[in-house]
């Protein structure tokens, strides 16, 4: 019985590896990697310093000291006293999602929507092709059905 257990298990893992949206989801995962990599590139090398014109060269070096004195160590960079709040690092991962849902919106999502929906009035169309077809093939056979009912009629009655 162990043996069949092992069996259907493996059997289960087969398919469950095997489903589309399985392999669809591996693939946008390897996508998104890829794809943060070039965000990330924009927002340091481009949205970064052109909001860092209005103060510091980078994002990330906004902050705010909480508790006063703030103190950096050079060496580290790290507080030596006080408490720092880098809002900088928030407002640069902000922009950075805004980016990126902006890209995937406009260069994918939006195009394939316009995609599909083509797609599916032409499909629409087509169906409407056919049943208007299917609807003048049942005239034509009720015109059929109706002169072969007068020819027998017809030779009936003479």
């Amino acid at each position: 019985m162990s043996e069949t257990k092992k069996v259907s298990l493996l059997d289960g893992f087969k398919a469950f590896l095997m489903r589309g949206n399985v392999i669809d989801l591996a693939v946008a995962v390897v996508i998104g990697a890829a794809f943060t990599n070039i965000v990330n590139a924009i927002v340091k090398g481009i949205i970064n310093p052109l909001v860092g014109a209005f103060g510091t060269k980078d994002l990330e070096n906004y902050s705010s000291c909480l508790k006063a004195p703030c103190t950096t160590d050079p060496a580290t960079g790290e507080a030596t006293e006080g408490i720092r709040i880098l809002w900088g690092s928030v407002l640069s991962a902000t922009l950075s999602f805004l980016i990126t849902a902006a890209v995937v919106y406009f260069l994918m999502v939006l195009p394939m929507a316009k995609y599909l929906a083509r797609r599916a009035a032409m499909q629409a169309a087509k169906e409407g092709v056919q049943e208007t077809m299917e609807v003048s093939e049942l005239e034509v056979l009720k015109e059929i059905r109706d002169t072969l009912i007068a020819q027998r009629g017809g030779s009936h009655q003479a």
